[in-house]
């Protein structure tokens, strides 16, 4: 795919990956379900195909995908191949850091009070399980609040700050390497669920302090459902004992010939955390969107995201009686715009009955452009919620 230096050629990325939003239909929904790249459909169903007849994959193709997709995953976060494990989703990665992580009856975990819930039930199972304390820090003006964040950093046996990168809710995203930053000064471990962000932005998991990242990529990332990665820092690892064993956890079943020499011996790197076997077939379609992100450029589908939602929010502010949460900085914020319309249900129905796909969300309307979004889709959500 030929691309001009900085911008997306969208025209081209939307005739040979999405040719369907060329029909009638806008597209603001990445924050819910991203749509999956044609390449990725074909991909999926060539392997799907050849499922059928087992006998034609080898075994080194059916893990190639695994293997592809934390590469892949890994380059989303500067990280290492060896510090991600393959998961099905975000709820996966955070449990692994609730269970695993070493925390006793009295200690302190840290979080919002206005968390995607996979941010929090585990943590609560843990409360009532462990005597594990869960402290929920009050939002300011509905977005979280760094400072009180920080602030409760400092109270006694604080274990864990574990909190969303981008707001589901509202789309605000919080400064990972100030709380990292706050985290490592005070030997407390930092925990992100990054599926609102990653994709839509980028990021450093090293220079932001993180411990561990939860990721689902049916969002931003493009994919199949039931595929996503968990990154676990390095030196981090060989401390964790995973929560759940899988039989390919650890280093005797990577001899197929000697299963039977039962040894207890996880792997040194993330693979310890995986729960196998899964849907090969789902992290073929991973690789192939991930791929596509990665070809495309992440900092230039960062810039075209920005851009389109920085448009949006300047349309939707000229629109009566339409009150903006999503903050306006674009450091503050990703791909998510989020706003309350005078009755959200029914600009939400308008929306959709002008072909808008979009979500209703805490009694607000939010929108997700992403990579193929163009102004003209924009221009007729806001239309829609203009009438």
């Amino acid at each position: 795919m030929s691309l001009m230096p900085d911008v997306i050629d969208v025209s081209q990325l939307r005739r040979e990956e999405f040719p369907w939003m060329d029909d009638g239909a806008v597209y603001l929904n990445a924050a819910s379900t991203g749509p999956t790249p044609l390449r990725t459909v074909r991909a999926l169903q060539e392997f799907t195909a050849r499922r059928a007849e087992p006998h034609t994959i080898s075994l080194e193709e059916q893990f190639e995908p695994l293997v592809r997709s934390r590469a892949l995953a890994a380059q989303l976060v500067g990280a290492e191949p060896s510090e991600i494990a393959v998961a099905i989703d975000t709820s996966f990665g955070i449990n692994v850091a609730a269970r695993a992580l070493p925390l006793r009856e009295g200690d302190v975990v840290v979080t919002s009070d206005r968390e995607f819930p996979a941010n929090v039930y585990p943590w609560m199972a843990l409360e009532q399980e462990r005597g594990v304390r869960l402290r929920l820090v009050p939002c300011r003006d509905g977005l979280p609040d760094e400072d009180a964040l920080v602030a409760a950093l400092d109270e006694p046996r604080v274990r864990v700050l574990t909190i969303s990168w981008v707001s589901f809710a509202t789309g605000a995203r919080v400064d990972l390497e100030r709380l990292g930053r706050a985290c490592r000064e005070r030997g407390i471990f930092f925990v992100v669920d990054a599926i609102q962000g990653v994709g839509a932005a980028t990021m450093d998991v090293a220079k932001a302090s993180v411990d561990i990242l939860a990721c689902g990529a049916q969002k931003w990332l493009l994919s199949p459902w039931g595929t996503g990665f968990l990154y676990v820092r390095r030196d981090l690892i060989d401390g964790l004992r995973p929560p759940m064993v899988s039989w390919l956890a650890v280093k005797r079943s990577a001899d197929f010939n000697r299963l039977l020499d039962y040894e207890l011996a996880y792997h040194d790197d993330a693979r310890r955390f995986e729960l196998l076997t899964i849907g090969f077939q789902d992290f073929v379609g991973m690789a192939q969107s991930l791929a596509l992100l990665h070809e495309l450029g992440l900092k230039r589908v960062e810039r075209w995201i920005r851009d389109r939602a920085t448009r949006l929010m300047e349309l939707v502010k000229e629109v009566p009686g339409v009150r903006l949460i999503t903050p306006e900085d674009p450091d503050r914020r990703a791909g998510i715009v989020v706003f309350e319309p005078q009755d959200p249900l029914d600009a939400y129905k308008r929306l959709k009955a002008a072909g808008v796909t979009c979500s209703l969300r805490e009694g607000t309307v939010r929108l997700a452009p992403h990579c193929y979004t163009t102004d003209e889709d924009l221009e007729r959500a806001v239309a829609a919620v203009r009438e």
